[in-house]
């Protein structure tokens, strides 16, 4: 796949298929969606193209909203959806300028002159153009004019999407990593720096890597303990992840840190991708490190039985 980190670098292919969107979590919905434009493209002899948006539109035109958490980076994004095939992925630097273009300025500007669209398959609910004015009727109308087809994602198919992204932002809020992992279709991962703590847990034996996710907007699961893989060095490691606030020691912010299961190398600055298989507990307050240290034993033996 190739990728374009704006829309003036991309030379426009033969039989461009596209769909826009932000596609958030590659999730089950979106890969219905996108193995359609695959598919058109392929049978037409063309190309798959994806238009997407970065910083999310919403951070743009809500700057005062500091919620907006995404399951996915743009990074991890791009990864997802290389792997499923598609040719093209346009990531378009979103700008109120953007925003503010006619619907018509929009379709003659960026479809038809930039990407050369022969095909968009949309749903009926996307909007686009300044005040989000334009939509699939707009596209119909100016298809015939400007020489590309519009194809309607079915009603229910675009529900499924919104239906499925919302159920996974609340299940891993919840903790609910099983029910998130199902609607996803792969388990929900963490791109994150190893960084330094307070190494409090290598003195019950118990050592942790602290990860700071690279970006501020990566939705993170509620608090507890989970089972996990970790991705090193292109190795996968087993192990048990902790979120909370450290209720034992009084801890005041919220970390991020995962105990990895027979590994005992320095990794302090390096990236490493932490997968969540399961929730097991809460976080809980004990009474004391040695409280805290005969939990974390079974909570291994926990972990095992899942992984």
């Amino acid at each position: 796949m190739k990728i374009y980190h704006h829309i003036d670098d991309f030379k426009a292919v033969t039989g461009t298929v596209v769909t826009i969107g932000t596609f958030d979590g590659v999730h089950q919905g979106h890969r219905k969606i996108i193995s359609n434009i695959i598919e058109l493209a392929k049978a037409s002899g063309g190309e798959s193209v994806i238009l997407t948006f970065f910083p999310h539109p919403r951070m743009i035109l809500h700057p005062e909203d500091q919620s907006i958490k995404l399951i996915t980076t743009m990074e991890e994004k791009a990864e997802l959806l290389a792997a499923l095939g598609v040719d093209h992925l346009i990531i378009t630097p979103f700008s109120r300028d953007f925003s503010n273009q006619t619907p018509q300025q929009y379709i003659e500007q960026v479809l038809v002159k930039q990407i050369g669209t022969k095909k968009i398959v949309i749903g009926y609910d996307h909007r686009f153009g300044k005040d989000r004015s334009g939509g699939l009727e707009d596209l119909q109308r100016l298809g015939p004019v400007y020489g590309f087809d519009v194809l309607e994602i079915p009603e229910q198919d675009i529900n499924e999407v919104a239906v499925s992204s919302t159920r996974i932002r609340a299940a891993l809020l919840e903790s609910d990593i099983a029910s998130a992992n199902e609607f996803l279709g792969y388990p929900f991962f963490i791109t994150g720096k190893v960084i330094r703590g307070d190494q409090i847990g290598r003195t019950i034996g118990y050592p942790t890597a602290n990860i700071q996710p690279l970006e501020n907007y990566k939705l993170i699961p509620g608090d507890g303990i989970f089972a996990v893989t970790i991705d090193i060095d292109g190795e996968t490691y087993k192990g048990m992840a902790y979120i909370g606030h450290r209720p034992t020691i009084n801890g005041m912010t919220r970390n991020i840190e995962v105990n990895i299961f027979d590994f005992d190398r320095e990794i302090y600055n390096q990236t490493i991708r932490m997968r969540f298989h399961n929730y097991i507990r809460g976080d809980v307050k004990f009474d004391g490190l040695d409280a805290l240290k005969a939990q974390l034993a079974q909570d291994k033996v926990d972990v095992l039985a899942v992984l």
